[in-house]
């Protein structure tokens, strides 16, 4: 029986895009659960029941426009979500967390969230301590929050600006999008309605002129970070879990 990965779409325009393509290339099945729906995007508190993590070998809540610590939202379905982690890794099961949903791994183990001083938006550097499994280069940000480390975490990827990834069990939390290709780009910069890209001096063309120049390079990157997760977390032997 092939192994199964869950991707949670917190939001209807953060989608798996290389990611679940990357995951059906080593071999599992994907399915998807949606959190918040489009319709309910500019009023995302509601009521959700959540799937149960034991069916599964991998949970990726992917990313959000929404704060994590949101008390709203915490009271609303991010708790509940933040459970379906720590039930999950309980379980057995790896965490790859993106953007948001890294932001919450580090929440529900015990780190902190809060609104960063230096938000990122387009291509940064990232520097690894472990490029077999976080490949250095230009990956794609989106992020207004950063994360401080939960206890017993190791970062092994950064920027200048905030953390990019850490380590914690079975569980590795990425700041960065690894998943985005041209189009999900491209849908994103539709949606900056409120002008996000321009609040930190940037337009809509640098942002598609630096896609079109790092994102074939990514692409190629983003299957070497999901064999490196699967070989390091997904298939850790028993003695090392």
């Amino acid at each position: 029986m092939a192994p199964k990965v869950l991707f949670l779409r917190n939001e209807h325009l953060t989608t798996e895009a290389l990611l679940g393509e990357a995951f059906a290339d080593q071999g599992f099945d994907v399915e998807t659960f949606e959190v918040v729906p489009a319709e309910r995007v500019n009023s995302p508190a509601i009521e959700v029941s959540f799937p149960d993590p034991r069916g599964y070998d991998v949970i990726v809540p992917l990313g959000a426009r929404w704060p994590v610590y949101d008390e709203t939202l915490r009271r609303a379905w991010v708790d509940a979500e933040m459970q379906l982690v720590r039930d999950a890794v309980d379980a057995g099961a790896a965490v790859l967390g993106i953007c948001f949903g890294g932001q919450l791994i580090a929440q529900a183990f015990g780190g902190t969230v809060s609104r960063s001083p230096a938000p990122e938006i387009g291509w940064y550097e990232v520097s690894t301590a472990d490029p077999e499994l976080i490949p250095g280069g230009r990956w794609f940000e989106w992020h207004f929050d950063r994360w401080t480390l939960p206890p017993r975490a190791r970062e092994i990827a950064r920027t200048d600006a905030a953390s990019q990834a850490f380590v914690l069990g079975r569980a590795l939390a990425l700041q960065f999008h690894p998943e985005v290709d041209r189009d999900l780009v491209e849908c994103w910069l539709a949606d900056d309605l409120s002008a996000e890209v321009a609040s930190i001096g940037r337009t809509h063309d640098e942002i598609r002129e630096a896609t079109d120049q790092f994102v074939d390079d990514a692409a190629k990157r983003v299957r070497k970070l999901v064999h490196g997760f699967v070989t390091r977390l997904v298939r850790r032997p028993e003695s090392d879990r």
